[in-house]
């Protein structure tokens, strides 16, 4: 599973034109699942997510929970974060996992994400959506199970 987190003052999702999800500060989510992806690997990322402690302080540290500072979560589903261009220059997706079964793992992960974090939006999942970030730092972080998790 792999997940880019980004610190955002602001994010929206909108589908045909029209906005579905809009969050204020918080961060956004773009999740991704492997082949190898089950739902104890899930229930484990939304864990950490909820815990890092990585907004600033009075004094300039990243000390701070999204509880500390009353924030939300847009998440937004994210096959293409397995996409490989080790050969050639068109990505292959072979390490993706397969759309019907990701689906049921995005729901499982907005589901525990949702116990730890009430204020929690999403997209529909595989659809062609547009997400409007406004980036905060810019603060960006890439989590991938296969490091967090061992």
């Amino acid at each position: 599973m792999r997940v880019v987190l980004q610190i955002v003052k602001e994010a929206h999702v909108d589908l045909e034109g029209k906005t579905i999800s809009s969050i204020g500060k918080g961060f956004v989510l773009l999740v991704g699942f492997c082949v190898e992806d089950n739902e104890a690997i899930a229930k484990k990322m939304a864990e950490k997510i909820a815990k890092l402690r990585i907004f600033p302080d009075e004094n300039g540290k990243t000390n701070l929970s999204l509880e500390k500072v009353d924030g939300e979560i847009l998440s937004v589903s994210q096959f293409t974060l397995y996409g490989s261009v080790k050969e050639g220059n068109r990505p292959s997706f072979v390490e993706a996992m397969p759309q019907q079964k990701a689906g049921d793992m995005y729901q499982y992960f907005l589901s525990e994400l949702g116990k730890l974090v009430p204020r929690l939006q999403s997209n529909v999942f595989h659809t062609d959506c547009q997400v409007h970030i406004v980036n905060d730092g810019p603060f960006t972080l890439m989590l991938d199970s296969k490091e967090l998790i061992k």
